[in-house]
């Protein structure tokens, strides 16, 4: 059965960078879409570019595609994106799937669930960068593509983009809660993802915000995009489907 993905990719990250796993779902018969938010694309200004901006590029892909019945998925960062998405165009949606992804509540932003240490070098390194944030590369190596070799780790640093800090410190603007929308939800969780500590973990901490919701693990970082694709596709039609 074909069924419609949109995959929302984090920070830092561009749409290109999830084909690889597109392309595994296409060849199982999905229909893949992989777009780009605002506030990643070349030229974006990230002085400026914040989480409403951002979670409306992919509210005006979604219409400008007329897209319906979609399995959204958003990873990490995403999180914030789609869930504003499900909020305002939700009759377009029929599951949402967070993958290592922020779950927020109304009122809260993405820096208010990491830890502060996080908070503090993302914005020192704004302060110096009109904006924008870089993730330093000892971090993304050991907390976010532990799985790789040095090789693919170092690759997949390169086509990283500046992204903006704004829409870390925008709080999110929910009418209804998660768990009160009417679509399906899904979390998958990879389970040596130590991008956050698992003393603060993305599961059962976010995931059990989205109330009623199915959970697919599977083994990996928070970068299994990278590494090991066709698991995650493995992963993302597992929690998608009916």
């Amino acid at each position: 059965m074909s069924d419609t993905y949109v995959l929302v990719h984090g920070a830092w990250h561009t749409g290109e960078l999830m084909e690889p796993v597109a392309q595994h779902l296409r060849a199982r018969g999905h229909v893949v879409h992989c777009p780009t938010l605002v506030g990643n694309r070349p030229g974006d200004d990230r002085a400026t570019t914040g989480l409403a901006e951002a979670a409306q590029s992919l509210i005006d892909f979604l219409n400008e595609h007329d897209l319906k019945e979609v399995r959204l998925m958003g990873h990490s960062y995403g999180g914030m994106v789609i869930s504003h998405a499900a909020d305002q165009v939700g009759h377009r949606i029929r599951r949402l799937v967070y993958w290592n992804a922020f779950v927020p509540l109304d009122g809260e932003s993405l820096n208010d669930l990491v830890p502060p240490h996080y908070v503090q070098l993302f914005d020192g390194i704004a302060a110096a960068n009109k904006g924008a944030v870089m993730l330093p590369y000892p971090i993304w190596r050991e907390a976010f593509i532990n799985d790789a070799d040095a090789a693919l780790a170092e690759r997949a640093f390169g086509l990283l983009n500046p992204h903006p800090n704004k829409t870390f410190t925008d709080k999110a603007r929910l009418t209804t809660p998660l768990a009160a929308l009417p679509m399906g939800k899904s979390y998958i969780n990879c389970q040596q993802d130590t991008a956050l500590p698992h003393s603060l973990p993305w599961h059962p901490r976010l995931s059990e915000r989205l109330g009623l919701f199915r959970l697919v693990e599977c083994q990996g970082s928070h970068e299994l995009c990278f590494t090991d694709p066709a698991r995650l596709a493995d992963a993302i039609e597992r929690a998608g489907r009916d």
